[in-house]
């Protein structure tokens, strides 16, 4: 598999002004290159509004080359300003509310503030938008709780993989899983 190529967009007022140092966008980017061997693409900050945010997620994505992951980190919570989660939806073609429901639930085992987060997950073109907390321990955590997926997540989208289901199925496009029923 080629390297998962990332891009990160950290969301916040503050950091975007240069008034605080961002240090969620960062640690996500160790991550992915400690744990996946993944590239660093792009990264970028941006303050807490609804079509700024929009507009990077899909200048990303609609690249020649686009990240097959795009992460963000901020503006998930519950305050006024705290857009990122609709940003994403008027971007995504298709949501993938299970890996959101895997983060909450791996992550409430470390705190039950897990649940407040109101991120989301899916796919714009052939890139993987998951939304991440604020904060560089809820961002890197809630991470851990899906980054075993993220390869393979990341070679279907790719079309790598034909993992349909079925028993007869032959190989088109890379490999085939087999599932046993």
């Amino acid at each position: 598999m080629n390297p998962i190529q990332v891009a990160i967009l950290t969301v916040s007022d503050r950091c975007s002004a240069g008034l605080t140092t961002d240090t969620s966008g960062p640690a996500l980017g160790v991550m992915m290159r400690e744990t996946l061997a993944g590239e660093v693409v792009a990264t970028g900050c941006v303050p807490d509004e609804q079509e700024i945010i929009a507009e990077q997620l899909k200048k990303w994505a609609c690249r020649i080359s686009p990240p097959d992951l795009i992460l963000t980190t901020g503006g998930t919570g519950l305050a006024p300003r705290d857009v990122t989660p609709e940003a994403t939806l008027r971007v995504i073609e298709r949501r993938h509310v299970g890996l959101m429901e895997l983060i909450r639930r791996r992550c409430s085992e470390q705190t039950m503030r897990s649940y407040l987060s109101r991120g989301e997950a899916g796919t714009i073109r052939q890139s993987l938008i998951i939304n991440l907390p604020g904060s560089e321990c809820g961002a890197t955590e809630s991470l851990a709780a899906v980054v075993e997926l993220l390869p393979h997540a990341i070679e279907t989208l790719r079309g790598e993989v034909q993992d349909d289901g079925r028993t007869d199925a032959v190989m088109t496009a890379g490999k085939v899983i087999h599932h046993e029923f």
